[in-house]
């Protein structure tokens, strides 16, 4: 079954979330690079005409432009130590990609990253029947994502110990209810055994 894992978010605005939750997905995406399994990032950002009235984007709308991640800012760059994993990808050959990174980034601007993107198509075109979700926010993005993967076919697991949110009751009522209903609420460990 081919397998990938969906990295969500894991930008600069999100630091104060991620700091049980970093390590783990770097060991995840260590995994997967390792195993040459797929991986794919997601970057959460809005246009200037997205945060200029009228706004039309709904979370905008939800948040307000100040309290929403403009597209090219410091808040919306991926947090360093994810930006260096894309980065020092290597080809099968060892040699360092210089042209583009073997991982999409797949811009978003809503908590779904299947709406307004190419997600979907890139999914089956790697010919993915498996999603594996970590990330920032584990109730937000996270979760609704992989909802979203869950309904559209996709076997999906999301890693409770590589997910991070702004409060642990948070952070738990999105992994339970994602578990009750949809998929699979694995730690990392177990994510990396199954696997392998």
């Amino acid at each position: 079954m081919t397998t990938t894992l969906l990295i969500v978010d894991m930008q600069n605005v999100f630091t104060s979330m991620t700091t049980t939750c970093l390590p783990k997905i770097l060991h995840l995406a260590t995994h997967f690079r390792t195993q040459s399994l797929p991986i794919i990032f997601t970057q959460h950002g809005h246009s200037k005409a997205e945060l200029t009235p009228p706004l039309r984007n709904q979370l905008v709308r939800k948040w307000g432009p100040a309290g929403s991640i403009a597209t090219g800012s410091h808040d919306w760059e991926l947090m360093p130590s994810v930006a260096d994993f894309i980065s020092s990808s290597t080809k099968h050959d060892g040699s360092k990609t210089n042209e583009t990174s073997p991982y999409p980034i797949i811009p978003k601007n809503t908590y779904d990253a299947f709406i307004n993107t190419n997600l979907a198509s890139v999914l089956e075109e790697k010919k993915v029947e498996r999603v594996i979700v970590c990330g920032v926010m584990t109730d937000c993005c996270c979760d609704t994502t992989a909802r979203s993967a869950f309904n559209r076919g996709y076997e999906t697991w999301l890693v409770g110990d590589a997910c991070g949110t702004a409060s642990k009751r948070q952070h738990e009522a999105g992994l339970n209810g994602f578990g009750y209903a949809f998929g699979e609420v694995l730690q990392t460990e177990e994510v990396v055994k199954r696997l392998q």
